[in-house]
């Protein structure tokens, strides 16, 4: 009889009639929406009215910086280390407090959380990708990804990082000459440097020209897509950044065939992917003489998705380090002096050789010095989980399944550590201090647990030659404006004026490997 009621002749809705159930069905969805999030957030500070369906996302995109302050202000006044929100249909948990983060890096299962790295990541991210991959079948692909990242390889590795590094440090130069000086915003340029270091070192000689450029229009659509509404639909920045993933991963699973051709014809590895084929055929021969099945994960396919994901881990979170790296040994002369002399006691651009990775090794401030880096400014500082189920976190907090939480290694690195937001060296170089140790729990910038970062030493060593070259081949001094190193998030973060810089040539001729 009611809904007879709301139809005109011929079956069509009455929308005149229907109107007051129609507003009637939307307030009782915003009532049980309200009552939901209440009863998940219990007790923990947050909002006390969320928007309905898309909460707060409108200020995280337009804000990401006071957005994610403002969650840690609440966890820090609370005294409780967490914070809850509501983003997009999902409710959200903030944890500042870093043993609060360990329980969670501890127990990425089934059963409790998934690591996602993005809250909408595995639309965007495909698959194929190590993030979502839990227990066994992680670890053994974990062990099978580790001669990627042996000395042998790390060293073939340097001396790739190191041509790369001088060939756009030249280009800098050469940008800039002929011009009155003006500052250099340094944050895209170490993007694109980055990218052709990342292109170079993972795939090698398996990218072509052609191929490089449309890499490079890719991973800029899924940069954007990653700053963007998660409208999966056409036209919009999401789906072109989905797309643009898929495009990445295809490539990649190409560069991984051609690895595994060459391996198979007897080949030096060159680069990552030649090292991991290298030893996959290995294994894989191993296995069929002994009438086993295939190694899991050996595809073409899956192979492209796993090397996005060192592509997406080191690309940012290294254009973030550098640019820090060069705001603190402008702001901090007698770090950079002390780093200048070191390297130089072991290196030198007239001697037209690499540096080697016995002289890495050999610089241990400028090592300390890129551990305070990432420690005071960690570049990815969220690292969100979906609770797959409900887990009781606290003794008073149980995170309902489906909440997204987001465990906080940026506020992590200011506990604990004395005078945590001095930029200080020597809490990782003293002997005497070894902050590194007695505050360990408290550095998870690379993360921690079974996704702790497995390629942090090929990282780090990319911000030591960084330092290493830039400081002896170039004289710089920031141009300092007001705010000029307030963080923001682009989408790890940089300084806010894209760490502008004066830039002269300090030796008579960069070398040329």
């Amino acid at each position: 009889m009611l809904a007879a009621a709301m139809l005109l002749p011929g079956g069509v809705l009455d929308l005149r009639a229907a109107a007051p159930f129609l507003v009637a069905l939307l307030a009782l969805y915003l009532l049980v929406e309200q009552l939901s999030y209440h009863r998940k957030k219990g007790p923990l500070p947050g909002p006390s009215v969320v928007v309905p369906f898309l909460g707060s996302v409108a200020p995280m995109i337009r804000d990401p910086t006071a957005f994610w302050d403002a969650q840690a202000q609440r966890a820090r006044a609370s005294g409780s280390g967490l914070a809850a929100d509501f983003l997009v249909g999902r409710f959200v948990v903030f944890i500042r407090d870093s043993e609060l983060s360990h329980r969670v890096f501890a127990n990425v299962r089934p059963d409790a959380f998934h690591l996602i790295g993005h809250p909408f990541g595995k639309k965007l991210f495909g698959e194929h990708n190590l993030i979502y991959m839990f227990g066994e079948d992680h670890k053994d692909l974990r062990r099978r990804i580790a001669p990627n990242f042996t000395p042998r390889a790390l060293s073939t590795y340097t001396a790739i990082q190191q041509r790369v590094i001088l060939k756009h440090l030249q280009k800098w130069l050469d940008d800039r000459s002929g011009e009155k000086q003006q500052a250099f915003p340094i944050r895209v340029p170490c993007r694109d440097m980055n990218l052709e270091t990342s292109q170079t070192v993972f795939a090698g000689p398996y990218l072509t020209g052609e191929a490089r450029r449309r890499f490079e229009r890719d991973y800029t659509l899924f940069n954007v897509g990653l700053m963007a509404m998660p409208v999966d639909l056409p036209g919009f920045a999401f789906r072109r950044a989905r797309q643009g993933v898929a495009r990445l991963v295809r490539t990649l699973g190409d560069c991984a065939r051609q690895s595994k051709a060459r391996m198979r014809a007897g080949g030096e590895p060159e680069c990552l992917v030649d090292y991991w084929m290298q030893d996959t055929l290995r294994e894989a021969d191993a296995a069929l003489a002994a009438g086993r099945p295939a190694p899991a994960h050996t595809a073409d396919e899956e192979i492209g998705g796993f090397l996005f994901d060192f592509l997406f881990a080191a690309q940012d979170a290294s254009t973030s380090s550098l640019c820090w790296a060069v705001s603190a040994l402008d702001s901090h002369p007698d770090v950079l002096a002390r780093v200048r002399a070191e390297v130089a006691a072991v290196w030198s651009p007239e001697s037209g050789e690499p540096i080697t990775a016995d002289q890495i090794q050999a610089m241990r401030y400028t090592q300390a010095v890129a551990r305070e880096v990432v420690r005071h400014r960690p570049p990815a500082t969220l690292v969100p989980h979906i609770a797959g189920e409900a887990f009781q976190l606290t003794e008073w907090y149980t995170v309902p399944k489906g909440a997204i939480v987001f465990p906080s290694v940026y506020e992590s690195s200011f506990q604990g550590f004395p005078d945590a937001e001095a930029f200080d060296p020597d809490r990782f170089f003293s002997e005497s201090r070894r902050e590194d140790v007695a505050f360990k729990r408290n550095f998870l910038a690379f993360g921690a647990g079974a996704h702790q970062c497995v390629g942090q030493r090929y990282a780090l060593n990319h911000l030591v030659l960084f330092m290493a070259l830039f400081v002896s081949v170039m004289d710089f001094k920031r141009h300092n404006t007001e705010g000029c190193d307030d963080p923001v998030y682009m989408p790890t973060i940089v300084p806010k004026d894209g760490c502008a810089v004066y830039l002269s040539q300090r030796c008579a001729e960069l070398p040329a490997f």
